[in-house]
């Protein structure tokens, strides 16, 4: 049994669409168009306010709450009873086996309640009107600093993390304004323009406002830049601590520390602490999330055979994700074919000599990627379209056929040289793009579709549940390989199963899908949005059996809702991802029924 979860963000107020990419076109005799952007990098406008609105619409109005005491002790404050060794601004020399106390400590204080930090770690610039008429209508409270939280800041002097860091660290320029003729103060990163409450990457800096800053140097750096640093840290303290000081509103004092030992010393009594040694290279105990993130990607989109010798998956990286089996790196491929926004469909010259060269060494070739080929008419008793020439190419290379050929080492008794017939090698084709599944879509469906003759809504089906691919297609592909189905099918070399029925017996649920499915994030489990959830027929087609909406009922009829049961139903409501309100409250009822 499989759960979908799903959540559904409010509409966002858009003044201009984001620019169209122009599409490719099957028409590969005019090459003279211009390469198109990534449409895959996020759009977010700012948007106007609504029309006869003063502000955006807000959660209603909470009471207000006072705000929890900080925690006044700690290994680092108060700071007194370690050495000062700069008075004016103070700056304190501790030991690492005091910083790794602190940052156990640090790492076992109980989290405030999100109330009590956002909307502040969201960026509230005071010009930034839309951020602040969302967030701060109800109450000009909500703009203050919180005061509950004390956390720690790694600093690495000298900036070069490649490195001697320590797990966390950041370089200086991370948190510190660079700008000349200006007291010394943190970034000011909170966004000018625009609404978000995903600002992730302000979060490191806003964090170091709230924590006691430790400063350290790898061997190569002089003790005195250390201290210039730590001074230069412990001004931007106090510069930061005036400007958002208001009326009776008191922060909280946070303080620099240095720890001026070789770093050496990290490495032999603190090895937990290190993320990559005094060498550059990475420790075993490295908590790299950009890095696991990756390796986790690449493991959900390994490469995999989804026809005869024809495999797709990420682009082959053997030192980021090693995979075990036959064909583990781009060595083991005869024919590695990258799917790119910015690629053009190869001509048949090209693909024939790629074809010949590929018996003797390996060969790459590019492919539009998922969304760039718009759907058109093709005259039928014209040339192959290059989508179902390339699957044709690649079955042929991969599936060769048997061949006359001449062999000249084995003459008869008159001196005739003989005919014999030889089988071309088959070649290992891979289908790839970064993450194994986003731009290579669209050439995976069409050449499945090919290769075992199956219809579109069975391909879609079969090549995410049989062979257990995720993917990544757009409306613009479900309508091209509907357009293209019949030629397809028409030419496939897969045995012929009552295909013709199949076909004119279309389920309800492919005319609704956006071309993607929902992910399975669990063997289990399963993450969509509102319209898979809003589309019965393909949960149950995919084996999905229970609903779990987060935010956003879903619009289904009685008849429905009662052929489910309402055992197999949850809504969670009064929850929008806004930036405000928590799910905390939520989630133990969710999981029960999950």
């Amino acid at each position: 049994m499989a759960a979908v979860a799903i959540h559904q963000p409010p509409p966002r107020q858009t003044p201009t669409p984001p620019p169209q990419a122009p599409s490719l076109s099957l028409d590969t005799s005019d090459l003279e168009h211009g390469a198109i952007p990534n449409k895959h990098l996020p759009y977010c406008s700012p948007g106007p306010v609504p029309f006869g609105q003063i502000a955006p619409a807000t959660p209603p109005a909470s009471p207000p709450t006072p705000q929890p005491e900080l925690r006044t002790c700690s290994a680092l404050h108060p700071p007194d009873a370690h050495p000062k060794v700069s008075g004016s601004p103070p700056v304190f020399a501790i030991q690492p086996s005091t910083l790794v106390e602190a940052i156990h400590e640090s790492a076992s204080q109980e989290l405030p309640e999100p109330k009590y930090v956002f909307p502040w770690l969201h960026g509230l610039h005071p010009e930034n009107q839309i951020q602040l008429a969302f967030f701060t209508a109800r109450k000009k409270t909500s703009r203050n600093v919180p005061k509950c939280f004390r956390g720690v800041t790694l600093v690495k002097a000298g900036g070069n993390l490649t490195r001697s860091r320590v797990k966390g660290a950041l370089a200086p320029e991370e948190i510190l304004s660079s700008e000349l003729g200006r007291d010394e103060t943190f970034l000011d990163v909170d966004p000018r323009e625009g609404f978000s409450v995903r600002n992730f990457q302000i979060q490191a800096t806003k964090m170091a406002m709230l924590s006691d800053i430790v400063v350290y140097r790898d061997d190569d750096l002089s003790e005195k830049e250390l201290h210039n640093l730590a001074k230069r840290l412990a001004k931007a303290q106090n510069t930061w601590r005036v400007k958002n000081t208001f009326g009776e509103q008191e922060l909280p004092k946070f303080h620099v520390f240095i720890v001026s030992c070789p770093f050496q010393k990290f490495e032999n009594e603190h090895p937990e602490l290190v993320a990559i040694d005094s060498k550059g290279q990475p420790r075993g105990e490295l908590l790299d999330f950009f890095q696991l993130e990756r390796q986790e990607m690449c493991r959900m989109s390994h490469a995999s055979e989804i026809a005869k010798n024809v495999w797709l998956g990420p682009t082959p990286d053997s030192a980021l994700c090693p995979v075990s089996g036959e064909a583990t790196n781009e060595r083991n491929f005869d024919i590695c074919i990258e799917a790119s926004d910015l690629a053009q469909a190869p001509e048949p010259r090209v693909l024939s000599c790629v074809g010949k060269l590929s018996l003797d060494a390996p060969q790459r070739l590019e492919f539009p990627s998922s969304g760039s080929i718009m759907p058109q008419k093709w005259p039928k008793a014209g040339p192959l379209d290059p989508v179902t020439q390339m699957c044709q190419w690649i079955h042929s290379v991969a599936n060769p056929t048997a061949a006359c050929n001449l062999d000249e080492d084995e003459p008869d008794q008159d001196g005739d040289i003989q005919m014999k017939t030889l089988q071309p090698r088959p070649r290992k084709v891979l289908i790839h793009c970064t993450d194994g599944y986003t731009e290579s879509s669209l050439l995976a469906l069409a050449y499945f579709m090919y290769a075992e003759r199956v219809p579109v809504h069975e391909a879609w089906l079969r090549l995410h549940c049989e062979k257990k691919r995720n993917f990544f297609a757009y409306s613009s592909d479900v309508a091209l390989l509907l357009s293209l189905q019949a030629r397809i099918l028409e030419l496939s070399p897969g045995p012929n199963n009552g295909i013709a029925g199949s076909v004119q017996d279309e389920p309800a649920w492919l005319s609704r899908i956006d071309g993607s499915l929902p992910s399975r994030v669990l063997p289990y489990m399963y993450l969509g949005n509102l319209g898979h959830a809003n589309n019965p027929q393909l949960l149950r087609a995919m084996g999905i059996k229970r609903i779990l909406s987060v935010g956003e009922p879903v619009s289904w009829t009685q008849g429905q809702k009662e052929s489910w049961g309402a055992k197999n139903l949850l809504f969670i409501d009064r929850v929008q991802d806004n930036g405000v309100d928590s799910l905390t409250k939520d989630f133990e009822r969710c999981l029960d029924f999950i």
